[in-house]
């Protein structure tokens, strides 16, 4: 099954914001997300992690090194209540806890925790189990961006002692000195960067007792919100993920979740999508890795995924990609 969860806009919005001062139309960013210039105009529009790294692929298309300049633009600010619940603590320590626990609300596609070392403490992301293609940009993306809310949440910047990353050192890798500041290690096993232990005793200059109190409660409230929406939109995509070849279509999977069509209709347009998004999605991820391994020819792969003819599949791939699946392979 694939690992996904909702998200909020936050991400493809910052997306949108870099390359919009190039002048790149936003259609070619969402092309092949299912997110449409109407949803970013309501702030609570929820979308699915898939959809946003169909958005974060194109970017990285464009410019391999973009997850450096994201991460840097991505302000605890862009975190909504969570990031007024972190201005608000104590200490540093106490945010980054507060952060850690609420992954889904910090939309972060890594387990994120705090390893004390000695001195000095790691601040790790590991885990990942999304599209490996992506796996570089990623961990820019959430370690840049860790970094930021580190130093706005101190009102100066955090200092760190070394980064390590667990890839091979990309071609702009002199870039990852301006984002850490500190040694930066490649091929590493692990992600993550290093500060000095006693930052976390650190006093906030905003902490604010009351006003963190409120903020906690309403974070846990949204989680449990966020993680009660991903749970049933887990199960319809496991659903719907085990039937590719013969889709039961909206009354079919409607009646395997034991509810109504119109009610499984609702509740996917809350979430900001369709079945019919739903089901391109899944046919599109399946078929890039069977594209990948190389093992089936691709009228099966059509079969499998419940295509009757070899020439709507390709068509549906190119609308999904903007490729053929023979280019996509070769």
């Amino acid at each position: 099954m694939l690992h996904s969860h909702l998200t909020t806009l936050n991400a493809v919005s910052l997306v949108l914001a870099t390359f919009q001062d190039h002048g790149l139309a936003n259609d070619v960013l969402l092309a092949g997300s299912g997110i449409g210039l109407a949803d970013l105009r309501h702030a609570d529009t929820r979308i699915t992690t898939c959809q946003e790294m169909r958005v974060c692929a194109n970017a990285v298309a464009l410019r391999e090194d973009i997850g450096l300049d994201l991460g840097q633009r991505m302000h605890v600010s862009c975190y909504g209540l969570l990031g007024y619940a972190l201005l608000t603590s104590a200490t540093l320590g106490d945010a980054l806890r507060l952060a850690l626990r609420y992954p889904a609300l910090l939309g972060t596609l890594f387990e994120l925790m705090l390893v004390e070392d000695g001195q000095q403490v790691w601040l790790t992301a590991g885990d990942y189990r999304e599209n490996p293609a992506l796996a570089a940009f990623n961990v820019e993306f959430c370690l840049v961006s860790m970094k930021v809310i580190c130093d706005d949440l101190l009102g100066r910047a955090l200092p760190l002692r070394e980064a390590c990353f667990d890839y091979a050192a990309p071609d702009y890798h002199a870039r990852y000195a301006e984002r850490f500041d500190c040694p930066v290690q490649f091929q590493a096993g692990a992600n993550g960067f290093a500060f000095d232990l006693e930052w976390l005793q650190q006093p906030l200059p905003l902490a604010d007792p009351i006003t963190h109190r409120a903020m906690a409660e309403r974070c846990r409230k949204q989680n449990s919100e966020f993680t009660g929406r991903q749970a049933w939109l887990s199960r319809v995509r496991q659903l719907l993920a085990e039937q590719l070849h013969a889709a039961p279509g909206l009354d079919g999977l409607a009646a395997q979740m034991n509810c109504s069509p119109r009610t499984l209709r609702r509740h996917l347009q809350a979430l900001g999508c369709s079945y019919q998004q739903m089901l391109d999605e899944l046919r599109f991820e399946q078929a890039k890795q069977w594209l990948a391994e190389d093992q089936l020819p691709i009228y099966r792969i059509a079969e499998r995924l419940g295509f009757s003819e070899t020439a709507s599949f390709r068509h549906a791939f190119v609308r999904w990609s903007g490729v053929a699946p023979k280019r996509f392979r070769a």
